[in-house]
């Protein structure tokens, strides 16, 4: 029986769609598609991180439009299936693959040693991004230099203009030109919420995780701002994780704001799509915010602001002085600078980020 491996349906250890839905042969199939380029990307983590490489798959589609995409990563299911076509989780089972695979482009965005290791150990005819060198991640060519150096440096990190995607495009040696990121937002899962819709629903994403807590805003704060919001005429809907839980019912109890508790994935990423904008810190949430293009306000301190595209929905709102603790986990003056930053300043920004 004859078969072409070079098809992009072509599956190997299963029947491919074209034979299941329509029975055709290898031989004489009219939809056999042969591979224009295969491309690994290897973008671990962080789970934000991963969301804001996915401009990637755009503009290397619009390149190569039968290119056959393979992702290696921590956070499997928050990349968009219909989108790339092979999707692994870091392990055993992924590193033999795609290191017994020839590729034409092969891109590693993270700086860890092992993400490093994969992109020295597969066979590519172009690398891009970080390789392990003397025990170490290094740039594979010069064109990884200038993402590299902002990582190392908090006095180049603090100069840099650059934004996260241009930075990327660059390490991989094309121009970035807005691509969005990709994201499902998971609306044929069936998920019913019951939300008003005669209001403008405002995500408060209220959290910041653990590593990074000098971006914390206080539980006072938070409950200020849910009062504007509901005196204005809008309807608060308190968003997070199961970190956040404890935390977003003490708001709820102090202002009145709807809380439905916290979800699996792509529940969360549903409930944020219903929302009209998010009020948030740099977190995942920011990113999903991005990802399913709704207006936000980014609260930021201790990152440099230039690191973010908002893509015209928002508006990024910092603490009237300058922080002094930047891309530091505790605030070394004991009480961090986001206290200064008040309810008033971050509900005008909504209002006109809403009014845009």
């Amino acid at each position: 029986m004859h078969f072409k491996p070079d098809c992009l349906h072509f599956l190997g250890h299963i029947p491919c769609k074209p034979h299941k839905n329509n029975g055709f042969h290898c031989e004489n199939c009219p939809e056999y598609t042969p591979i224009e380029k295969k491309i690994l990307i290897i973008k671990l983590g962080a789970m934000g991180d991963v969301i804001r490489t996915t401009p990637l798959i755009t503009r290397y589609k619009s390149l190569f439009p039968n290119a056959k995409f393979t992702w290696i990563t921590l956070f499997p299911d928050i990349l968009p299936k219909g989108e790339i076509h092979e999707i692994y989780k870091l392990g055993i089972e992924a590193s033999l693959y795609v290191t017994n695979t020839d590729w034409d482009i092969a891109i590693n965005l993270d700086k860890e040693k092992e993400a490093s290791a994969l992109l020295k150990m597969v066979n590519a005819k172009e690398k891009y991004g970080y390789i392990l060198k003397d025990g170490v991640s290094q740039p594979v060519n010069e064109l990884a230099q200038h993402k590299f150096d902002t990582g190392l440096f908090d006095d180049v990190s603090k100069a840099n203009t650059k934004n996260y995607c241009t930075e990327i495009f660059e390490l991989c040696g094309m121009e970035y030109a807005g691509e969005p990121y990709l994201l499902d937002n998971h609306a044929d899962k069936g998920f019913t919420w019951n939300l008003p819709t005669d209001k403008k629903i405002i995500g408060l994403n209220t959290g910041c995780g653990d590593r990074w807590t000098t971006r914390l805003w206080s539980i006072e704060k938070w409950v200020e701002l849910a009062k504007m919001i509901q005196d204005a005429g809008y309807y608060p809907l308190l968003l997070g994780g199961s970190q956040e839980h404890d935390r977003n019912l003490e708001i709820q109890s102090g202002s009145g704001a709807d809380y439905f508790g916290n979800f699996p994935l792509n529940q969360f990423i549903n409930l944020i799509d219903h929302c009209d904008a998010v009020v948030t810190q740099v977190t995942m949430g920011m990113h999903l915010t991005l990802g399913l293009g709704k207006r936000i306000v980014l609260m930021n301190n201790i990152f440099n602001p230039y690191e973010f595209d908002l893509f015209d929905k928002g508006e990024i709102v910092q603490p009237p002085k300058p922080c002094q603790c930047f891309y530091l986990g505790k605030c070394k003056l004991g009480t961090s600078c986001m206290e200064d930053l008040n309810t008033e300043t971050v509900f005008a920004s909504l209002e006109r980020v809403l009014n845009k």
